[in-house]
């Protein structure tokens, strides 16, 4: 290593650190959240946790961006070598992640063991012990959200100061970017009244400026070796930053129309001037990659890597100026509505909805930001593949494409229109919201074969040290995860089971008091039931082979489970969540109990109908596979009589009917 590099390498996350600490503390004590106002007569943790509290959080933070950004340039950013396995510039990068995802470990542990005290209102020394730590991470929900990330960085910096492959680089990214995630369920917007829209707008904030300024800074550190191979990697790594840009604007402007109570609220309050001096820096930033990719990468492509280490230097700085600006913000009072909640406002996120009709269902509409952002950038990613395709002269058929903006629309109408407001609230809506994202939309998704239009669309890499995102796909469809989860018998347990587990457990009444749980239920039914679609009736190559009678089987349990299901939940006197009822209190329609009831027979009589164009769809399926191999035995019998020889495959099967026929006749003699 050289000198330069060895002071870019030192001085650069330095810098960064000094920079994001002295704009947290400056904005910290400006915004009041230092020096909080003790009121008289309660106890006051004192200056020790007012500062060392954001700087465990402020640790947490770098430590997850320079984590994830290693990480990252690991992953994608990194070139390979001749066998597949991760580069000496690849090794380094992954060796700088384990120690940054140590640092985020002990960030973690600073910022719990403070936050206890916070909460205490009592000194750190008169509260901290081993077993108050401990019942802190274990039974408070804040505790837990901490403990739980430092123990996914803790798990990240494990696998990434033992692995050699790329592959074991992946999954500690996926640690990684887990363990961002514990924290943003128990912040400002965790205590909004309309929390599921400040959580999911500040996920869909958090995490697309983890990875753009974690990718920076890891290109900005470690460019060593080849200056094309660093030119690969800025390449690569625009469009991703572009993206998280887009993501980040939208979220911040979610977050301050949900904060903020009024457009007063902007410059009369700490909270609002604040939130404007973070809007300002990721301004600069933005206007930085537009100069990185009018000036930086045009150089770079020529051989000049200095204008591209300078440009990315002072993007690092402004997004180290950014984060300290978010500590600060985390630690400032959000204006507070001077209405009261009611108890159901409280429990739901939002006021008791009117009594259930068509009107209410069809304009009480509920957005889910993040599954909105995921469903438009699938969209997206569909109609650019289907463009590249027609622009090479290919074609796609129509009807495909059709089929996946509907699967995609039916995933909005589940999750963000009047049945995501009344879901909560009634469980037979619920169910109906189950059957859309784990039977209607997954079958539309399935039957528009986009693993076949990404594998046609995308070009291979011309570089086998640099995979691109053909290959990564390629390799996913083979690997060893995929190979175990498509076999029948996991897919349909995983399907069938799911349900089961769901209702008869207390993970339903866990999915509609927590929206973290929430997210995940969603996430899980879509996951299932494309998994299983696609092993019974997907278009896409798999890495399986199923012969369609076990396809028929496998259809015929999953209806039969799941009209037991309905029964089940029809005949049970015990209440599903009957806790979460009880304190909803909601003053219309029917009973939980009769509500129980029409749910289950929503699951018995609507659950069948997708079932049976299932298995028409598989019967079709079945034929058009049996007549395009009668068409192949066909024509390899013509090659072989053109050829004058015998096509082994026919005389083996005549020879079949032969032996069939002489056993018949032996019989009947």
């Amino acid at each position: 290593m050289n000198a330069v590099t060895l002071r870019r390498s030192v001085l650069l996350p330095v810098a960064a650190l000094v920079v994001s600490a002295g704009v947290g503390a400056a904005l910290l004590r400006w915004g009041g959240g230092a020096v909080p106002q003790a009121a008289p007569g309660l106890p006051d943790p004192g200056p020790t946790t007012a500062w060392l509290l954001p700087a465990g959080r402020l640790g947490m933070q770098i430590g997850a961006v320079a984590t994830i950004g290693l990480l990252l340039a690991v992953v994608v950013l990194s070139p390979r070598d001749d066998g597949g396995r991760l580069s000496a510039v690849g090794y380094r990068r992954l060796r700088a992640a384990a120690a940054a995802a140590a640092l985020w470990v002990v960030a973690s542990a600073v910022a719990l063991c403070y936050t206890l005290a916070d909460l205490f209102g009592l000194p750190a020394s008169q509260v901290l012990s081993m077993r108050a730590a401990i019942n802190f991470a274990t039974t408070i929900p804040l505790g837990q959200a901490l403990a739980l990330s430092g123990a996914l960085a803790l798990a990240a910096a494990v696998i990434a100061a033992t692995s050699l492959r790329p592959g074991g680089a992946l999954t500690a990214l996926l640690l990684a970017g887990a363990g961002v995630v514990p924290p943003v369920f128990t912040g400002h917007a965790a205590a909004a009244s309309n929390h599921q829209l400040a959580v999911s707008g500040l996920l869909l904030h958090v995490l697309p400026v983890t990875v753009w300024a974690g990718g920076l800074l890891a290109l900005a550190v470690t460019a060593r070796g080849a200056t094309a191979d660093l030119a690969v990697a800025v390449r690569r790594f625009s469009p991703l930053a572009l993206a998280c840009l887009a993501a980040v604007g939208a979220s911040g402007l979610l977050a301050a129309a949900v904060r903020l109570t009024s457009p007063a609220d902007v410059l009369g309050t700490r909270y609002g001037q604040l939130l404007l001096v973070k809007i300002a820096a990721l301004a600069a930033i933005a206007a930085a990659g537009l100069w990185h990719r009018r000036r930086a990468m045009p150089a770079l492509a020529a051989g000049r890597r200095q204008p591209f280490l300078r440009v990315a230097a002072v993007e690092t700085l402004l997004f180290a100026a950014a984060i300290g600006t978010a500590v600060a913000l985390s630690r400032t009072p959000a204006p507070i509505s001077a209405s009261e909640e009611d108890p159901a406002t409280a429990l739901l996120g939002f006021p008791m909805p009117p009594p259930l009709s068509v009107d209410t269902l069809a304009t009480a509409w509920l957005p889910e930001p993040l599954v909105i952002a995921a469903v438009l950038a699938a969209a997206g990613l569909y109609l650019a593949g289907v463009w590249r395709l027609h622009r090479r002269g290919d074609t796609w058929p129509p009807a495909r494409t059709a089929v996946w903006l509907a699967g995609c629309a039916v995933i909005v109408v589940a999750t963000s229109s009047g049945l995501a407001r009344y879901g909560p609230v009634l469980l037979s809506v619920h169910m109906v919201q189950h059957l859309l994202l784990m039977m209607i939309a997954p079958i539309l998704l399935v039957l528009a074969g986009p693993i076949t239009l990404a594998l046609r669309a995308l070009p291979p890499s011309t570089d086998p040290r640099w995979p691109g995102p053909r290959e990564w796909l390629q390799s996913l469809l083979h690997s060893r995860v995929s190979r175990t989860v498509t076999h029948p018998v996991v897919a349909l347990t995983l399907y069938v089971a799911s349900l089961y587990v769901l209702y008869f457990t207390g993970l339903y009444e866990l999915a509609v008091r927590s929206h973290a749980a929430h997210l995940a239920m969603i996430g899980h039914f879509l996951g299932v039931g494309y998994l299983f679609f696609w092993v019974v009736i997907g278009i896409d190559p798999a890495p399986r082979r199923i012969p369609h009678p076990l396809k028929l089987v496998l259809v015929l349990i999953s209806m039969a489970l799941h009209a037991f299901l309905g029964v089940a939940l029809m005949q049970s006197t015990a209440l599903v969540a009957g806790d979460w009822w009880t304190a909803l209190g909601r003053p219309w329609g029917p009973t939980p109990i009769e509500d129980q009831r029409a749910a289950g027979g929503v699951a018995w009589s609507f659950g069948e109908l997708p079932a049976v164009l299932i298995l028409g769809a598989l019967m079709r399926q079945w034929i058009q596979a049996d007549h395009r191999e009668a068409r192949r035995l066909d024509r390899a019998a013509d090659r072989a009589e053109a050829e004058g020889r015998e096509d082994t495959e026919l005389a083996a099967y005549n020879r079949m009917l032969a032996a069939l026929a002489e056993r018949d006749r032996q019989v009947r003699g």
